[in-house]
Parts: structure tokens; C-alpha cells; sequence
């Protein structure tokens, strides 16, 4: 090749984008070491269950160690996406009968749901399960962590004697969390009828007690327009793409003017079949979140707004589709529950952290706040990985993996199963709990929020 060609062929500028600054991310990390030295832990005004219990529940999950070290083994491998865990819902229904529990599993409406319960009445604590994973990354978000630890606190309480247990306990699978909203879909058929608290633990990369969780709606906003020759007609057009483009910039300057806790992030779906012709369709669709419920209400009718104004400067009509999946709320934490989750993982050797010492950028979204707003709820994060391990990558997938995924999923059932015991033995405790939810805005009809015309 001549010294000519060779320069006609040679890439010109950059080969890549510029890797983004790490600027700061390093002052969060920076900020979050100073408040973690001046942090003190969450303490508990009530008494909980009797303490003798404390040590029967841990002997029981220390003998359960290898048969819950399996099923996280066989769940990471197995690595089922959102609605289609068959495998991973009957390697939990085998553990459990091999236990003897009765277990039910496809019910309302879902094939992968799950459902086992101890006692038969009394206040009722339901113990939630998550075990989908992610497309080609598998369990990078540690739903096999959250399923084992859910299994292992529920395992642990029914070898308590039934006298232990003064009440009922559920422990509820649910499916699709990622992509999707499986509780929601189940709510809808009264998978939750009955519950009176709901509670679960999530990997990550801290030990927090209250970690926020966004809001989530997914719109999609279609523009149709007029088709014209681009060329030799294009006054006869009305152009559709010219409507995404500019509903695309007026959402990116509505971000100035929105709370730092909102997010609104897009992409554009379809922008027309061929240059030569006047785009008369189009379509740009965004994920909407918000902290609270009714901010993420404010947001949408602002989006709303957007999309409707854009249609009439573009003289397009802007066809709305809010929510092909159930939208997600945020989850509400409840502080009498939070607390006896951080005294139990104090026994752990865990220092759990309150809200605002981890960075509140650091947020994403789950259905389980869905369930928060029906029932009060806790949906603490346990230490799995170093903290600058993110999820949904594939080094949080290796931690998952590694002995210390094991030991927060133990850790967890511990927490778990012994918030259960104090909620159902401590009659004062509940009443803090129910009146702590009542301040949180009580039960929201969840299915008609967004739909109410009252609002």
C-alpha cells in the first residue's frame, strides 16, 4: 500500500470517546468517609422479641449454612430473567419442602411467584424474595443474595417452636423486579391481601439502613405527522421527527428547573423510514423519576405539558402511553422497623448507616416501593462488595459470587428473621410501626394514583 493510501485509510482524531472524569465521584467518595466518621448508628427504643430467641435463630442458620451457600450457587448459575425463572422458583420450592414447609408456587397470575407461610393467624409479617437476573450479566444486582436471605430467615423461624411465633409468616417470591414490576402485578391480585409489614435486604455496596428509591413511570410520546417529498413538497409536510427533536431538547431544559432528586433520561425510538420523505411518525421514550410520589405526579403532568406544546409548534398530534409496565413509587422506609434492623446487624458486627451518609445520588428504583406504600415496610442494603463496586456491572455479579455474598446473605436472613420475631412479639413495637406509616401518607391507593382526576 502507498504512503497515499495508507493516509486515506488511517483513522482521523480520536479513536474513542475520552473516558469521563472520575472528578466526582471522587468527592462523593471523599464526602461519604467523612460522614461514616461521625456517624452514629440508629438505636431502638423497644424491647422486641425475648433474647433467647437471638441464639436459636443463629445456631439454626449456622446449620444451614451449606444448603444456603447451594441454593445462591444455584441461582447465580442458573441466572433466569424477569418472568421467566422457572428453575430458579422450584430450586426454592425444594429447598423449603425438603424442610417441610408447604409451599405453593404460579399464583395470581404469575407462573414464577411463590408462596410459603408458617402459622395460621395473628398479625402476619410477610419475608419478600427477588430471584430474576439480568440480560447477559446475570445476577449483577444479587437477587440470588436477596432470594437465600429470604429463604434462610423463614427457615430459621420455623424451626422455632410455634409457641416463638405468635402470628404468621409469609414469605412471598416475587418475580421480575428488573424491567418490570412483578409485586405490582401481584398486588393487583391480592398476592398481598393480608399482610400487615413486608420485609426484605438488598445487596450493595454499604451496609444502609435507608438508602432512597425512586419513583419510576415510563412514557412514550408518539408524534404523527404529514408524509411530504423532503425535497421537491416539504412546506405539504408536517414533520414528526422535528417534534421528537425538539420535545428531546425542551425535556433536557426542563431539567434545570426540576428537583435535584428527579431524573428524567430518554431515547428516541423511531425518527422516520428515509431521508427523502417528511417523517410522519415518530416516537421518544423516557424513564421518569422522583423521590416522592408527589413529585413524580408533578413531573409527569410537566412532561405532559412538554409533549403537548411541541405538538402544537410542530403541528403534529402527540399521542401519550404512560406505563406499559406498572410504574414503580418510592420506597417509604419505616423507622421503628429500620431500627431493630440495625440493633440486629449490630450483632452481626455490622455498622449500618442512615439515610444521608451515602451519597443520595446513588439512587435507583424497585418495586418494592409499590409495596411500602400498601403495607409499612424496611428495605435495608447490606455490604456485599468495596463501595465503588456499582450494581449492574459485572464485578458487583463477582462479589455476589465470592464467600462474603454468602456471608451478607446469612447475615440478612438473621436480620431478618429476627425483625420478624420483634414485630410479632412486641405489641408497643407494632403500634410505632402502624403509626409511622400513618405519618409516611398511610395506604395509598396505588393502582388509581396517577389516574385520580381529583388530583
Amino acid at each position: 500500500m502507498s504512503a497515499v493510501a495508507a493516509r486515506e485509510v488511517a483513522p482521523r482524531g480520536p479513536t474513542g470517546p475520552p473516558a469521563p472524569s472520575r472528578a466526582y465521584l471522587d468527592a462523593l467518595a471523599a464526602r461519604t468517609r467523612r460522614r461514616r466518621a461521625e456517624h452514629v448508628p440508629l438505636a431502638s427504643s423497644h424491647q422486641g422479641a425475648p433474647g433467647h430467641l437471638s441464639d436459636a435463630v443463629a445456631a439454626t442458620l449456622a446449620g444451614l449454612e451449606g444448603d444456603l451457600g447451594a441454593l445462591a450457587g444455584t441461582l447465580f448459575d442458573l441466572a433466569e430473567e424477569a418472568f421467566e425463572e422457572h428453575r430458579s422458583v422450584a430450586a426454592l420450592a425444594l429447598l423449603l419442602r425438603r424442610h417441610g414447609l408447604a409451599v405453593e408456587t404460579g399464583t395470581h397470575g404469575l407462573a414464577t411467584s411463590l408462596r410459603a407461610g408458617l402459622g395460621r393467624g395473628g398479625p402476619t409479617v410477610a419475608v419478600l424474595a427477588e430471584y430474576d437476573a439480568l440480560p447477559s450479566i446475570g445476577h449483577a444486582c444479587g437477587h440470588n443474595l436477596i432470594a437465600t436471605a429470604a429463604v434462610g430467615a423463614v427457615l430459621a423461624l420455623a424451626a422455632l417452636p410455634e409457641r416463638d411465633r405468635p402470628g404468621r409468616v409469609l414469605l412471598l417470591g416475587t418475580p421480575a423486579e428488573e424491567g418490570s414490576s412483578g409485586k405490582e402485578l401481584l398486588a393487583r391480585q391480592g398476592f398481598f391481601d393480608g399482610v400487615d409489614a413486608a420485609i426484605m435486604v438488598h445487596p450493595f455496596g454499604y451496609d444502609v439502613v435507608d438508602q432512597p428509591f425512586l419513583g419510576r413511570r415510563q412514557l412514550v410520546v408518539t408524534y404523527r405527522g404529514v408524509a411530504a417529498h423532503a425535497a421537491a413538497q416539504p412546506y405539504l409536510g408536517r414533520n414528526a421527527l422535528d417534534a421528537v427533536a425538539l420535545n428531546y431538547q425542551a425535556v433536557a431544559l426542563l431539567r434545570q428547573h426540576i428537583p435535584p432528586s428527579d431524573r428524567v433520561h430518554g431515547v428516541v425510538r423511531e425518527g422516520g423510514e428515509r431521508p427523502s420523505v417528511v417523517p410522519e411518525r415518530a416516537s421518544v421514550e423516557y424513564y421518569v423519576r422522583s423521590a416522592h410520589a408527589e413529585t413524580l405526579l408533578d413531573l409527569s403532568r410537566r412532561l405532559e405539558d412538554v409533549a403537548h406544546g411541541v405538538a402544537r409548534a410542530t403541528g403534529t398530534v402527540a399521542e401519550l402511553t404512560w406505563d406499559p409496565l406498572p410504574f414503580t413509587l418510592p420506597v417509604r422506609t419505616n423507622d421503628p422497623l429500620a431500627r431493630r434492623w440495625v440493633h440486629h446487624q449490630g450483632a452481626r458486627g455490622r455498622t449500618v448507616l442512615s439515610r444521608g451518609v451515602v451519597p443520595e445520588e446513588l439512587a435507583a428504583s424497585t418495586d418494592f416501593g409499590n409495596v411500602s406504600a400498601r403495607v409499612p415496610g424496611i428495605h435495608p442494603m447490606i455490604a456485599v462488595s468495596a463501595p465503588d463496586v456499582a450494581l449492574h456491572t459485572r464485578a458487583f455479579a463477582e462479589a455476589v459470587a465470592s464467600p462474603a455474598g454468602l456471608v451478607a446473605a446469612l447475615d440478612g436472613a438473621y436480620g431478618l428473621a429476627m425483625t420478624a420475631l420483634d414485630w410479632l412479639h412486641d405489641a408497643e413495637l407494632r403500634e410505632a410501626v402502624a403509626a409511622d406509616f400513618e405519618r409516611a401518607g398511610g395506604m395509598l391507593d396505588v393502582e388509581r394514583y396517577f389516574s385520580r382526576e381529583d388530583r
